[in-house]
């Protein structure tokens, strides 16, 4: 419980903020250059060099991957100064390096921190995940219904027809029969070819993205991250962690999960206070991307803290170096 106590949200935001945008300026100038590899690392190695700066006592539980995966950022890998509050770190460096390398809309620098031992530890493997904007009732959508059944409840707790409802979905071919399932109830479908965070983060703002829910299958965890911007602006989620083999299985062992069939809520996968903060590496519905003129770079960043509700948009300014 002392550890949450000193977690001061409000004194700790400003400082998350800086580090979503370090990342998303380092890695500003491989915007449309193809390469993913070198814009992740530019924007890990400067997320990493900023979170150092800070008066914490961080672990990475979402990072990079497992040590021997990931030079930086790796799962388990402490950040701050040690000197501060004890908290979890989740984080994406670069969500969406592909989108980056051929300048394509939504992608984005994702951290959230929240007091130690309150971020889902998921492994590196599936999530089958929902997700629906604030105010409606609990439960309005499960994971045990259909698509058809979804969208028919949600269309019924919003007031309209099926046709009014905006599904986004990643596309994948393992999502085929789920979209021509979609489809034929008539609702619409936004698809995306990356960054199922920014996909989630949708439905929390239907009003201004067009999308009133989100569902399918990727990274679980993206699904944390997601969680985290949910909680903060308000919305359900419900997600399932889906395994291929043995060894993704081991893998939820060694992070402490023995419940393999579990549905977690929002609320399961982050259980306490969080701050999230996302800046735009190219442009989106969420936050604009960096603005590159003669000398000067400007980057948009949302930063959103649970315990108050409250969502900040930001722009910083700064020389070109």
């Amino acid at each position: 419980m002392a550890d949450a106590v000193e977690f001061h949200d409000r004194l700790l935001s400003l400082g998350l903020a800086r580090v979503s945008e370090a990342a998303a300026l380092a890695s500003a100038r491989l915007i449309g250059r193809g390469d993913e590899k070198a814009a992740d690392q530019a924007a890990v190695n400067a997320m990493r060099d900023q979170l150092n700066l800070l008066d914490i006592n961080g672990v990475v539980v979402i990072g990079e991957g497992e040590r021997d995966e990931a030079p930086m950022l790796f799962i388990g890998e402490k950040v701050g100064s040690g000197n501060g509050p004890a908290v979890d770190i989740a984080l994406d460096p670069l969500e969406g390096t592909t989108l980056t390398a051929k300048d394509m809309p939504n992608a984005l620098t994702v951290i959230a921190m929240a007091p130690r031992g309150t971020l889902l530890h998921a492994p590196d493997v599936y999530m089958e995940k929902l997700a629906i904007g604030p105010g409606y009732p609990v439960d309005t959508v499960t994971m045990d219904m259909s698509p058809t059944e979804r969208i028919a409840a949600l269309a019924r707790a919003k007031g309209c027809l099926p046709s009014d409802i905006t599904v986004c979905i990643l596309e994948r071919p393992r999502h085929e029969a789920m979209i021509a399932e979609v489809r034929e109830s008539g609702a619409a479908i936004r698809l995306i070819t990356d960054g199922d965070v920014a996909g989630v983060i949708h439905c929390a703002e239907a009003e201004i993205t067009g999308i009133d829910m989100y569902m399918g299958s990727g990274g679980a965890p993206e699904g944390v991250l997601a969680a985290s911007a949910l909680k903060c602006m308000g919305g359900q989620m419900y997600g399932k962690l889906l395994f291929r083999n043995d060894d993704e299985r081991a893998r939820a062992a060694r992070a402490g999960i023995t419940d393999l069939n579990r549905i977690y809520t929002r609320d399961d996968l982050v259980t306490a206070d969080v701050i999230f903060a996302a800046t735009g590496v190219t442009d989106g519905s969420i936050v604009h991307g960096i603005k590159r003129e003669i000398g000067w770079l400007t980057t948009e960043t949302i930063l959103m803290r649970s315990k108050t509700g409250s969502v900040r948009r930001m722009s910083y300014r700064t020389p070109m170096k």
